[in-house]
């Protein structure tokens, strides 16, 4: 009986101790952190969204559409999945079936001597040499290999300024004015020394519609 008895204590307070830390760590914790996150940096909390002009939706509620966020990539296509002229390009994508799916975030998982995978970066760079008029040595890494998310918004600046003269002509506008215009959206390493300098699509596309407005 005395066994029965311990037996059924040291479940009432297992159960106890469970609730009482589920309500602590599973919803106590969850909301202070879901409100200090909203109180100090409620765009980046909400998925670092843009609006058409390039700037923050507001959070949860309010401020205009958004059409992208900043920290997914996405592609600047037409519905047969051609290249805008327009506009610049991004890199390749693996994540889902068209590319830049945030559900299905990864890479392709071939390794570098995969025949499909050479087949796929040959393409590419004569795709992409041809659209730009340059030579297939002229096109850099990032324009034809996927990042390992399949979600990278930048592109390398040696990309970005690859397509200057396309989107130019396209647009009608001074290629300096576009080169310029890239120039100015380069992202510097983190700290100045992590990482490698990038620029973000979405925004210098963003900023190339402002600058025809």
């Amino acid at each position: 009986m005395s066994n029965l008895r311990g037996t059924v204590r040291l479940t009432g307070v297992a159960v106890r101790a469970m609730l009482v830390l589920t309500l602590l760590l599973g919803v106590g914790y969850t909301l202070a952190i879901t409100g200090v996150g909203q109180l100090a940096l409620p765009w980046q909390s909400n998925g670092s969204l843009v609006d058409a002009k390039g700037g923050s939706t507001g959070g949860w509620a309010g401020g205009d559409a958004p059409v992208g966020s900043a920290l997914i990539g996405q592609s600047f296509t037409d519905a047969k999945g051609e290249a805008l002229p327009q506009y610049f390009q991004t890199r390749p994508s693996a994540a889902g079936k068209n590319g830049y799916d945030p559900t299905a975030s990864g890479g392709s998982n071939l390794g570098p001597n995969n025949p499909d995978l050479v087949k796929a970066i040959a393409e590419r760079r004569t795709q992409i040499a041809a659209r730009e008029h340059v030579a297939e040595s002229a096109v850099p890494a990032d324009a034809v290999t996927a990042s390992a998310s399949g979600l990278d918004p930048q592109i390398s600046p040696a990309y970005a300024l690859l397509q200057v003269a396309r989107v130019a002509e396209a647009r009608g506008l001074d290629a300096d004015a576009v080169r310029t215009l890239v120039e100015s959206r380069i992202q510097t390493r983190d700290a100045g020394f992590l990482g490698e300098e990038r620029v973000n699509v979405l925004a210098l596309n963003q900023a190339l519609d402002a600058l025809q407005r």
